[in-house]
């Protein structure tokens, strides 16, 4: 990028912050007198394992009127990405670095001395910081004193939605919850949430929030509430052949997307994958993707209730994070909160048993079971992408990304087409804060921010996104997407993704030289990325 371009970004960017705060201003009625009315509070909502189509707003069939209200009163990214898996995504959301700009992709020691995570960037400016479930930056193991949160219940079990044993609370191990106690891990996310706004506003009223809201749902086990799970028991023995196409439909009469629906891989086969888990799992489980008109009755009726379970977790997702936009309402806030939603990655095809095992007679979506969505549903909750959570083609690092901010958005409903990443989220919410990035001997911060895109669908200006996880490799530059699988590493697809983000059409063999081109930067940005990292 020229430096011209650089200094016309900054200055666009600068007027976009001025009107965003005229708007403040003039909204913020009585409350405008107190020295924080111009800083917006932040709440960054983060899903586990979501696919990209499984929310209303984003053409699924489940019930989620809170997030689609949301979309509706907001804004829609349509190519947003994360990093293809859970821990190097939340390492870059806090940080807005790439995770292998700070050891967290391979996870290697503690992050750079340098490093500094948005709570702790915040703080400066006066906000206060919450977290409320999942964590997993393994380079910064404890949230409160070494990622900078006020206060934080790190959901540190996720094997037992109904019973974690290692949880902890500001920083502190919590006692192990026993089975049959009514607890719930999505319900007791929501529940601390609340509990730590409640005492905000009793207690730091003057101060803005920044309140980051990890579920851990829908990652597995498959687990939900009985009464979650009737509502869609029955709802996909249709099978996910005829859900892929008809998600796929939707989205294109949302106008998410106008391009091809990849192609179900029926020779897929999800990583770590052990022949023994079948055994334990019993005869309606599959290993892969196949045809779903070629299942037995018995496996149709058991993958459809996997797919219910999966919904039924989604479902309960959003009605607590209704629950939390109620407190925030309470707190008359919610104009002046900007909220972000994403997933950490697509959709995930494993299939494993692991935690306290799973028990063949026990209630699918119970303690007691242990069951994973698998390569089918994966395919499906990612439609109309290819591939799901660890690879780098489009359904494992593209995510629904929704924006609201009643008094800094004017754009109701609009969708916005500029590639966007979660680096960019650090820097976007520094810039909507007014914080200062403080110095550090470190790199500068690779991602941009997306602020000129909040008020109109402009482009953000930027060289290229990397792509880097157990051996799958992409790097997008422009529309132009080269990406490759750890399965076959020695080989590299292109794909134009103004015409195909279902990556089915291959160009590499018509254009090698931009091949040559591509990975060779890919491969400087590598070495460059474990310089900056320095040793662990």
């Amino acid at each position: 990028m020229t430096a011209t371009v650089r200094r016309r970004e900054a200055f666009h960017r600068s007027m976009i912050r001025a009107a965003f705060l005229l708007v403040l201003v003039g909204c913020a009625g009585t409350a405008a007198a107190r020295p924080s009315a111009a800083r917006p509070n932040v709440l960054v909502i983060l899903a586990d394992d979501l696919g990209f189509s499984d929310i209303g707003s984003y053409g699924g069939e489940i019930s989620t009127p809170t997030l689609d209200g949301l979309a509706a009163n907001g804004l829609r990214f349509t190519q947003f990405y994360n990093t293809a898996r859970c821990w190097p995504t939340r390492s870059s959301l806090l940080s807005g670095y790439y995770p292998q700009q700070i050891r967290m992709d391979p996870p290697k020691g503690r992050l750079p001395a340098w490093t500094r995570l948005l709570p702790q960037e915040l703080r400066p400016a006066g906000y206060r910081s919450y977290h409320s479930g999942k964590w997993h930056v393994n380079g910064a193991p404890r949230p409160v004193a070494d990622g900078g949160f006020d206060r934080s219940y790190d959901m540190n079990d996720q094997d037992r939605y109904f019973s974690p044993q290692k949880n902890r609370e500001d920083d502190k191990p919590l006692p192990p919850v026993p089975r049959g106690s009514g607890y719930y891990a999505t319900t007791a996310i929501a529940d601390h949430a609340i509990t730590c706004l409640k005492e905000h506003a009793e207690k730091h009223a003057d101060a803005p929030f920044f309140s980051y809201l990890a579920f851990i749902s829908p990652h597995f086990p498959l687990h939900a509430l009985k009464e979650d799970i009737a509502l869609y028991r029955d709802r996909y023995l249709e099978g996910w052949d005829v859900l892929r196409e008809r998600r796929w439909k939707r989205l294109k009469e949302l106008g998410i997307v106008d391009q091809a629906l990849s192609a179900r891989d029926p020779n897929f086969r999800p990583r770590y994958f052990k022949k023994e888990f079948l055994e334990r799992l019993g005869p309606g489980e599959v290993e892969g993707s196949p045809a779903w008109d070629g299942l037995t009755p018995e496996q149709k009726r058991f993958q459809a209730t996997k797919m219910a379970i999966h919904a039924a977790m989604v479902h309960r997702m959003d009605r607590e994070i209704g629950r939390v936009l109620d407190q925030i309402r309470a707190m008359k806030a919610l104009d002046n909160t900007v909220i972000l939603f994403l997933s950490d990655n697509g959709a995930d095809s494993t299939i494993l048993v692991r935690g306290d095992g799973h028990d063949p007679a026990a209630d699918p979506g119970s303690a007691a079971s242990y069951l994973c969505l698998g390569p089918g549903w994966a395919s499906a909750s990612n439609s109309p992408f290819r591939r799901h959570k660890i690879w780098v083609h489009e359904g494992g690092i593209s995510t629904p990304m929704i924006v609201h901010w009643p008094a800094g958005l004017r754009a109701r409903g609009e969708f916005r087409r500029t590639p966007g990443h979660v680096i960019d989220v650090v820097p976007t919410l520094l810039e909507l804060t007014g914080a200062t990035a403080r110095p550090v001997e470190g790199p500068p911060r690779p991602g941009r921010s997306l602020t000129p895109a909040f008020a109109s669908d402009v482009p953000i200006a930027r060289d290229h996104l990397y792509f880097h996880h157990e051996g799958n490799r992409a790097l997008r530059v422009g529309d132009w997407k080269l990406v490759s699988f750890q399965e076959n590493k020695d080989a590299w697809e292109l794909y134009d993704l103004s015409t195909d983000r279902a990556e089915m059409n291959d160009l590499s063999p018509r254009h090698p030289d931009r091949v040559q081109e591509m990975a060779a930067r890919w491969k400087s940005l590598t070495e460059e990325f474990a310089r900056q990292a320095g040793p662990p």
